[in-house]
């Protein structure tokens, strides 16, 4: 790929047409080496690494560059040196769906840093699918992938999947809102797919109505009115793997 290819990756409507994302970073390309090991499709990504970059040892495709051409390509003002371009469809469901055990569905989530935390937390406890509504951030946005800690290579993403078509999915919904009942009860874990909505409007009731969510509770002691929308998901997450390994 050109480097001013991958120069447009930064931007979503590029990435949709390549078909590739930027990984960037130490630290997340060794992620993306073990993920490899696991998912074959990981393969087909390249590395580009700059001169003065050391030594690499890897089974990818390698290519050097130049220190200002790596500062050209990188979304970070002190480029580490080191980035890769991924595929898409190497990080996309329906990978990995043999162990899947629950289906987390973002409906129009746009926080970066909230989605790459909840990506980190569900590949911490495993078996589970990140389902995204039309309107939310794209995933393989550089900030999503970066707060995402190589968590993005190790679980399964649909995109543009809307609330209504859910209902030939799956057969049984749960969604949070305050009046429900208690997180730990026993039917909690019983459900296939967790709703979320967007950090400030939620989910439409009547969408979850039509759905016949159940709705579950965080119970609080506190005097703030909602959870940031990453805790809420990762505390549930751990109550189900808490449930299932009862």
């Amino acid at each position: 790929m050109k480097l001013d290819d991958i120069k447009k990756l930064h931007q979503k409507k590029y990435r949709a047409e390549l078909g590739c994302f930027l990984v960037e970073g130490e630290h997340l390309i060794l992620e993306l080496q073990k993920a490899a090991k696991t998912n074959p499709l990981l393969a087909a990504a390249t590395l580009y690494a700059s001169d003065s970059y050391g030594e690499v040892e890897t089974d990818f495709e390698l290519l050097r560059i130049s220190d200002k051409h790596m500062q050209k390509i990188s979304d970070t003002k002190s480029p580490q040196g080191i980035v890769a371009v991924v595929p898409m469809s190497a990080v996309a469901a329906p990978l990995k769906t043999a162990d899947e055990k629950h289906t987390i569905y973002l409906h129009e989530i746009q926080d970066p840093g909230n989605l790459g935390t909840i990506l980190r937390t569900l590949a911490w406890f495993g078996g589970f699918k990140c389902v995204l509504s039309p309107s939310s951030v794209d995933p393989y946005n550089p900030k999503v992938v970066r707060a995402s800690m190589g968590a993005i290579f190790h679980v399964p993403i649909e995109l543009d999947i809307s609330l209504p078509t859910l209902q030939t999915r799956f057969d049984a919904f749960a969604c949070l809102d305050t009046a429900g009942t208690a997180l730990s009860a026993p039917q909690f874990s019983r459900h296939q797919c967790f709703v979320f909505g967007n950090e400030a409007r939620g989910v439409p009731r009547e969408q979850l109505a039509e759905l016949g969510a159940e709705s579950f509770s965080i119970q609080g002691n506190g005097v703030l009115e909602s959870l940031n929308l990453a805790t809420a998901v990762n505390m549930c997450a751990y109550e189900l793997n808490r449930s299932l390994n009862l």
